[in-house]
């Protein structure tokens, strides 16, 4: 999304209310700041970073958007685009959402991918083979892909993000010399 003040392309995130859970925060920010409804998925990975003095950390889940726009943009938001994963990544205006989206998103596309294959697949029930007649993946179908995530993908993220910080804060220390 850009916002309008800074004129830059961002992620949608934004602040929990008190008692809230990340994941409700998650599915409201990004209705607010982008009207569309979403189905909120598995846990994607959190980043922090420093902001006013202060260390923000943001967390990130699988979503999809479910129909059409249903509300309008807040004020501080100029436009939405949903793009292809490296059309997103280079659109993004801060190297540290670029960082996180070049790894994570990845992982993410290449997990729901497995998860539709898995589903086209013949399934046999009482000794008869079954096959998907192209139903939209549901819930069973994305346990299975936070699940494979996890398992084949979570030492990476780990790595991946741990040689960001390592970057992001030789670079801030640069700049404070």
């Amino acid at each position: 999304m850009r916002l309008r003040r800074e004129k830059s392309w961002v992620l949608p995130k934004g602040k929990l209310n008190p008692g809230e859970h990340p994941r409700v925060a998650a599915k409201r920010e990004v209705l607010e700041e982008t009207g569309h409804d979403v189905s909120v998925h598995e846990f994607l990975g959190s980043m922090s970073y420093p902001v006013d003095g202060k260390i923000k950390i943001v967390q990130f889940w699988h979503m999809r958007a479910v129909g059409l726009p249903i509300g309008e943009l807040t004020d501080d938001v100029k436009a939405v685009k949903w793009l292809p994963l490296k059309q997103a990544i280079d659109a993004l205006s801060r190297p540290h959402e670029k960082v996180f989206l070049a790894h994570v998103g990845p992982m993410a596309l290449e997990a729901a991918r497995k998860a539709l294959r898995e589903k086209a697949r013949p399934t046999r029930r009482n000794g008869h083979i079954r096959r998907s007649r192209g139903a939209p993946v549901v819930a069973p179908a994305e346990h299975t892909l936070a699940k494979d995530y996890r398992r084949t993908n979570k030492n990476a993220f780990v790595r991946a993000l741990g040689s960001w910080i390592g970057r992001v804060s030789q670079s801030t220390s640069r700049r404070m010399s």
